[in-house]
């Protein structure tokens, strides 16, 4: 039995394809301005593949801020939505039973999430009201220092200097990095400012929720070292990784598709 799960968020739509209890593919694109058209773009790339029809798939299940527009639409005809923390919650214990909370950072906002130790949602918090917490936040001061955000994360972690960064808001901490870069600091130096601000929220967010051991990083943002570190310093604790972060919504939603079916 093959089923899917299938995570849009605001920048990339993620879908995995799972085979009884093994990930059978993976794959990732962006999500435009049509929702259900860049949906379908993916998960029909995904099928051809994999050499698979849309009726192989037993039952498709769908999280992330785009769900909505892919419920019972052909041709991928998800048949359930559930929320991102359920999602999150999951997939992550899934992946490592030991997880107790998880943490979820994407292009737009973060989650904090207390898991049972049956993988199931606790408590959670989510900071979706400022873009500081999240992976967009890296994008728009890249753009400021002039380098790509792949590089971002690299860039910091060869800075010596601990820089303060104030702003509680993207425009205005944006306006701080053009002055920082007009008074002469060290490129590497408004990285690790960036990254230990953003980190910063992100710890102060999972704190309100608590924080128990195991604690899991997933999402695009769990693959920057240049944010993780700062993260671990913050939480006094060592932070796990899966090895694909980034598809933790979309497995989690495939796993509880695999439950539903079963």
């Amino acid at each position: 039995m093959i089923v899917a799960g299938i995570d849009i968020g605001a920048k990339f739509a993620k879908i995995v394809f799972l085979q009884d209890d093994e990930v059978l593919y993976r794959a990732k694109g962006i999500v435009g301005f049509d929702v259900n058209k860049s949906a379908t773009s993916i998960f029909q790339t995904a099928l051809k593949k994999c050499n698979l029809q849309p009726n192989d798939i037993a039952r498709t299940v769908a999280t992330g801020m785009g769900k909505g527009e892919i419920l019972q639409k052909e041709p991928i005809k998800a048949s359930q939505a559930v929320s991102e923390v359920v999602a999150d919650a999951t997939g992550a214990w899934h992946l490592r039973q030991t997880a107790r909370t998880v943490i979820d950072v994407g292009a737009e906002e973060g989650r904090g999430i207390k898991v049972t130790e049956d993988g199931k949602v606790k408590d959670f918090v989510i900071n979706e009201r400022c873009a500081a917490g999240a992976g967009t936040f890296v994008e728009t001061m890249a753009r400021a220092l002039e380098v790509t955000v792949e590089d971002m994360g690299p860039l910091s972690l060869k800075s010596t200097k601990a820089v303060p960064m104030n702003a509680q808001c993207t425009v205005f901490a944006e306006s701080e990095v053009v002055s920082l870069i007009h008074s002469r600091v060290a490129k590497e130096d408004i990285a690790r400012a960036i990254h230990d601000a953003m980190a910063g929220r992100i710890a102060s967010m999972v704190l309100r929720v608590g924080v128990e051991k195991d604690i899991v990083l997933v999402g695009g943002v769990a693959l920057n070292q240049g944010f993780v570190k700062p993260l671990q310093d913050e939480l006094n604790t060592e932070i796990i990784i899966p090895e694909f972060p980034e598809f933790t919504g979309a497995f989690g939603s495939a796993v509880i598709a695999k439950e539903k079916s079963q």
